[in-house]
């Protein structure tokens, strides 16, 4: 079954991942595929929800109410934390910004998705060693040793 050309959605993809992120942004492999990664989320989720295919999917598909439950499936049915969600939000942020500038009769659908606010996360405090805890691992090096000297050299840099 062929794309019908008045819905570039494949078209719009291809070209963020090839255009967007490694031409005008320089992402890296890594970004890339963390962002590949929730696409195919995100479109599995909307053909699910539709009882589709990914490949019937269009861009009037891709709403505001929809990326919201996403981000919500994401942590109750995945178990993900808020971080990872957070990040997931990111890429399709990041989506919908390219959308904005090859798409811009529905630019007002994409700035809808891009006004979800991210989700608040704990962060975890750092703890520090108490000086009783400093001066028991400098003591473990024994400096009479080249390799106590190398390792004293280690320790006191941290």
């Amino acid at each position: 079954m062929s794309r019908a050309p008045e819905d570039p959605l494949l078209a719009c993809v291809e070209s963020f991942f090839r255009d967007y992120l490694q031409r005008l942004r320089g992402a890296s492999a890594h970004t890339v595929r963390a962002y590949r990664d929730t696409l195919r989320l995100l479109f599995i989720y909307l053909a699910d929800t539709k009882d589709s295919t990914v490949a019937n999917l269009r861009l009037n598909d891709l709403h505001v109410d929809a990326v919201a439950a996403f981000l919500t499936q994401l942590e109750s049915d995945r178990a993900n934390s808020i971080a990872t969600r957070n990040c997931r939000r990111a890429a399709i942020r990041s989506f919908c910004k390219h959308l904005i500038r090859v798409d811009l009769p529905h630019a007002e659908q994409y700035q809808r998705i891009l006004a979800l606010p991210a989700k608040k996360c704990q962060q975890n405090l750092a703890t520090y060693l108490e000086a009783a805890e400093v001066h028991a691992i400098l003591d473990q090096p024994d400096c009479r040793t080249v390799l106590g000297q190398r390792d004293m050299g280690y320790a006191v840099s941290l």
